[in-house]
């Protein structure tokens, strides 16, 4: 798991067919204290509608995703797990 910052949307005009009607987030992977970035930004699944400037946590675990999106064979390396407060 990792905390993210969501910078703003990402936009496809064509998608893998798992990826379809899904929302796409750049996010700025954060340190463990949650204010500095660590490493480039990702693209992430959302499934629950962050905006630019929230804080998220994301996954990469495949089985996580299966199970999250009903999905076998999709190209989905992060997913949005959840809104953080702050």
């Amino acid at each position: 798991m990792q905390a993210a910052r969501v910078l703003g949307n990402a936009t496809s005009t064509v998608k893998h067919r798992t990826l379809e009607n899904l929302k796409l987030l750049i996010c700025q992977p954060l340190t463990a204290d949650g204010k500095s970035p660590d490493g480039a930004p990702l693209v992430a699944v959302d499934r629950f509608g962050a905006g630019a400037g929230e804080l998220v946590m994301l996954t990469s675990d495949g089985s996580a995703v299966k199970e999250m999106f009903s999905v076998e064979n999709s190209p989905i390396r992060w997913a949005v797990l959840g809104l953080l407060d702050e």
